[in-house]
């Protein structure tokens, strides 16, 4: 695998670990707050989340990066 493509499928798995984790425990914390069964309902969010998000980070990081260098003036 090309350095470059490697490099692109571990940021995305990286990056849906951190983003992922802080967001859904965010909003499990804000849906239930932190009850009894707190820890399962994040688990389940969590894992649903990062199943359907590694793939779009994958996808869309690429045009966000085209698109936020076009808003500068940028390359990509």
């Amino acid at each position: 695998m090309h350095p470059q493509k490697k490099f692109h499928l571990v940021f995305s798995f990286v990056m849906g670990l951190l983003m992922i984790s802080l967001m859904t425990f965010v909003i499990t914390a804000v849906n239930v707050g932190f009850a009894p069964d707190f820890l399962a309902r994040w688990g389940k969010a969590f894992v649903v989340a990062y199943a359907v998000g590694v793939p779009v980070i994958f996808f869309l990081a690429p045009v966000a990066r085209k698109l936020t260098g076009k808003l500068l003036g940028m390359p990509a």
